[in-house]
């Protein structure tokens, strides 16, 4: 067993589970109900909040918010949940925000790379080896599936679907509004600069 490495200056709230191994730096915060799985390392500034549950090895870098209330209008503070996997790294400035609706879960996989600045909103589902890249942004009930890659700047509208090994460049102004296939159903890469509407 392998003691924790907890600093001084990072605040923990009491309730909070801590596995063993886990490095939390100055000024972290971690709300009484999160969960950290062992090995996890939680970098300073980062703030942890919420029914958070993060799993094995992954690390949160800088500046990053989980599991904060959702952004939805619709929440009436319903008990929701993020979970995220192992092996995975949230960067700087990444926020991920709690679910809408009793007992909801944002779930990110295993193996998932979430790059600076990305957001993943409520009732989002993404799957195991998924790339975000700088400044991605996922609207509310989005599934990203496995392998998917989506790149830099590209917002994806609330409901739709990017099948795995999909990948998605593209950045602002344009939007993805609809469901791309996996590779085994013609999964493509789509350039969204190119289009002008995706509806």
């Amino acid at each position: 067993m392998f003691k924790s490495n907890i600093h001084p200056l990072a605040f923990i709230e009491p309730g909070a589970k801590i596995g063993n191994n886990v490095t939390i730096e100055p000024f972290a915060v971690v709300k009484s109900t999160v969960t950290l799985a062992d090995h996890v390392v939680i970098k300073s500034h980062a703030y942890i909040d919420g029914f958070t549950s993060i799993g094995e090895g992954t690390i949160i870098y800088p500046s990053a918010s989980i599991g904060t209330k959702t952004q939805d209008l619709k929440y009436r503070g319903e008990k929701t949940f993020v979970t995220i996997g192992k092996n995975c790294e949230i960067r700087e400035f990444v926020t991920i925000n709690s679910s809408c609706q009793e007992n909801s879960t944002v779930c990110i996989g295993d193996n998932c790379l979430i790059m600076a600045y990305c957001h993943v909103a409520h009732n989002c589902e993404i799957g195991n080896q998924v790339i975000m890249s700088n400044s991605a942004m996922l609207a509310g009930h989005v599934i990203v599936e496995d392998h998917a890659i989506i790149g830099g700047m590209t917002p994806v509208h609330q409901f739709s679907r990017i099948g795995s090994y999909a990948m998605v460049g593209g950045g602002f102004p344009e939007c993805l509004a609809t469901s791309l296939p996996t590779l085994s159903e013609g999964g493509f890469l789509i350039n969204l600069a190119a289009l002008t509407s995706l509806v």
